[in-house]
């Protein structure tokens, strides 16, 4: 009688699953502890790629706004190291140039200014007088918190403008006065801040007119801002120290302010490397506890690889079982991973009122890696299912 070879049925992917999420159903506590590892891992990576991603959107967006085509002219230092001034003509050449469209100026008054004149002259909390342009506000793209901003007519009288922080540390509001020069001089506006002129932000801002007036200004600008088109930044850059001062253009120095925030848009991730290697490593970690439950598994389910193979699986079979058991529970951590690293970076974008960004790669990327523990992880336990033999395992029960 001839015999005939008898070939087993190929599982269908639906079968695949069927038997791949045997082992999960029926021992959801352990799934759930073995898969918080992988979860750990890949919300910690997402949370610190996310929180990088939202404060470099953020830094973007102040960019966007506050522009990249101002700059900054300050004295420097004679040959001989003397201290060198700007002329008082200077706003004005520089407003000729090719391409520029504001100029705002400020001079130091070398005045400190307090909340009343009992306080000694010597605390002056980190806070400077300047004489300031009508033009500045608007060059520096700057708006009001609270009250108005220095013009002709205010800007003749004993007014001030503070920034945000001299406000802060002196502790007044619009309406309230403070002592500058041996007299006082009455608050009538708080400026918002100013990423790209912190200097203005710790400072009491005075009318031109009333500087020259009623605290002995000379007129001699310290810091010149201007703004000019974007295409024509580089040039007016080298323009500015030979238009202010042609005999000596080396006394000028020229700065572009922005280009710290764009340094730090760039640095942005570069912290961020110890966190990700530190989630790495609780990802590895998970990986391992996978692993383990894995080979848990198998030793507890001896008897059912036997009853599966001496009913026909083949040892492909079992181990693309065990393979598929331990992709889906690495997998359900990556996922919870994923929520939770997203649900993370937006309650830090919330709370800071930045932009809420996960990049889609660090989740592709994310869920690819715990695919690729789950495969190693489960890889060992299936071979080893797969050798056992059916006799032995249905014996052992």
């Amino acid at each position: 009688m001839r015999r005939t070879r008898l070939t087993p049925a190929p599982l269908r992917p639906r079968d695949v699953l069927h038997v791949g999420s045997a082992g999960l159903r029926t021992r959801p506590l352990r799934v759930v502890l073995s898969a918080l590892g992988v979860a750990i891992g890949i919300a910690t990576m997402i949370a610190v790629v996310g929180i990088s991603a939202s404060s470099k959107a953020q830094l973007l967006r102040t960019l966007d706004a506050l522009g990249t085509n101002m700059l900054v002219a300050t004295p420097g230092q004679g040959m001989f190291g003397e201290k060198v001034q700007l002329s008082e003509r200077s706003p004005g050449m520089v407003g000729r140039i090719d391409g520029v469209q504001q100029v705002g100026a400020t001079g130091d008054l070398g005045q400190p200014v307090r909340r009343s004149e009992k306080i000694p002259p010597e605390e002056t909390g980190g806070i400077t007088v300047k004489a300031a342009s009508e033009g500045l506000l608007r060059t520096l793209r700057g708006s009001m918190t609270s009250g108005t901003w220095l013009n002709a007519a205010n800007g003749r009288y004993p007014s001030v403008v503070l920034g945000h922080v001299s406000a802060r540390r002196l502790g007044v509001a619009v309406g309230r006065q403070v002592a500058i020069g041996g007299r006082y001089f009455t608050v009538i506006g708080v400026l918002d801040p100013l990423p790209l002129a912190p200097e203005i932000e710790r400072a009491a801002l005075v009318g031109w007119p009333a500087a020259r007036k009623l605290l002995a200004f000379d007129g001699h600008p310290t810091a010149l801002y201007e703004r000019s088109t974007d295409a024509s930044v580089q040039d007016v850059r080298d323009l500015i120290p030979h238009t202010v001062d042609p005999e000596n253009p080396r006394n000028v120095q020229v700065t572009d302010p922005s280009s710290a925030l764009q340094a730090k848009a760039a640095t942005e991730g570069a912290f961020t490397d110890l966190l990700l290697g530190l989630g790495g490593v609780a990802l590895l970690v998970g990986g391992v506890g996978v692993a383990n439950t894995m080979i848990i598994s198998v030793l507890e389910r001896r008897h059912e690889i036997g009853l599966r193979r001496s009913m026909g699986a083949t040892r492909g079979q079992v181990r693309l079982q065990f393979v598929t058991e331990s992709l889906l529970l690495s997998g359900l951590g990556g996922l919870a991973g994923i929520v939770l690293g997203a649900a993370a970076t937006y309650a830090f974008a919330a709370s800071g009122g930045i932009p809420w960004v996960v990049p889609p790669w660090a989740v592709g990327g994310g869920f690819g890696a715990t695919l690729v523990i789950g495969t190693v992880a489960g890889l060992y336990p299936a071979v080893r299912a797969a050798r056992l033999s059916p006799t032995l395992a249905l014996h052992a029960v």
